[in-house]
């Protein structure tokens, strides 16, 4: 493995989250960081990529355009998520300057790691194999679960008379918090698709996906107050599992 590429990726989430910060200061919205040194990947191959390598790119295309349009939906308009302005709240009055390093270079490391499955699937000779096969599978149910409880969520906001409420139903009823489930299942989609092509020590991608969406920015950060915001959220807390979806508990009892 020449490592050079990864480390070429980072130069790469640099301009991406400079560029996100000048943006910021026009437009007073957040961005995400997502970009991977692909094309750095196919200078180096010096020839056409694998069947993986095409499959990752699709796959990780359709997950980018998905999560693209569907943050682009939600977040336009004047109203900005509770968690964001909190965090604007928390760094005032500079945080036009710090949020360079809060919220852009620390999104563009992040991204770096997580890519490291990407990098491992693309630059793998190895032929398709049964580990690739669960992996595209992984990757495609993470993305309809996700897909169905965003919409199952946008829906539920969108009725006035659910203001202050939770949602129970769909597929919240058996995870409070399905779309980071499925989010979670993408990202070992991709590992299994790395490990498949013997990269093995992509590990750590999968990891920090999933510690983040479990103890850092998803669950631990969404919960945190929730409960303050929506009463019934502590009853929903006893019948329904944290992550992994599962048959609601029967509190009566």
């Amino acid at each position: 493995m020449n490592w050079s590429i990864y480390f070429s990726g980072l130069t790469a989430m640099a301009v991406f989250a400079f560029t996100g910060w000048l943006l910021s200061l026009y437009r007073n919205l957040f961005f995400m960081v997502a970009a991977f040194s692909f094309s750095a990947s196919i200078q180096h191959l010096g020839q056409d990529l694998s069947q993986r390598a095409l499959l990752v790119m699709i796959l990780l295309s359709i997950w980018a355009l998905r999560l693209c349009l569907y943050l682009t939906w939600r977040n336009w308009g004047p109203h900005e998520d509770h968690r964001y302005a909190a965090i604007r709240k928390n760094n005032a009055p500079y945080f036009k300057f710090t949020s360079i390093y809060i919220v852009f270079g620390l999104q563009a490391v992040l991204a770096w790691v997580v890519s490291l499955s990407l990098l491992g699937a693309i630059t793998s000779n190895a032929p398709l194999n049964g580990a690739d096969a669960a992996g595209v599978l992984l990757i495609i149910s993470g993305l309809v679960w996700e897909t169905v409880a965003d919409y199952q969520l946008s829906r539920f906001k969108s009725n006035p008379g659910n203001h202050g409420k939770v949602l129970n139903q769909g597929l919240w009823r058996f995870s409070r918090h399905p779309n980071y489930f499925g989010e979670c299942c993408v990202w070992w989609g991709f590992y299994l698709m790395a490990l498949a092509g013997g990269a093995w020590w992509s590990l750590p991608s999968a990891l920090l996906m999933t510690l983040l969406l479990l103890k850092i920015s998803g669950v631990a950060l969404l919960e945190k107050d929730i409960a303050e915001r929506r009463p019934g959220y502590i009853e929903y807390l006893k019948s329904t599992s944290r992550f992994i979806p599962w048959r609601p508990k029967d509190v009566n009892k």
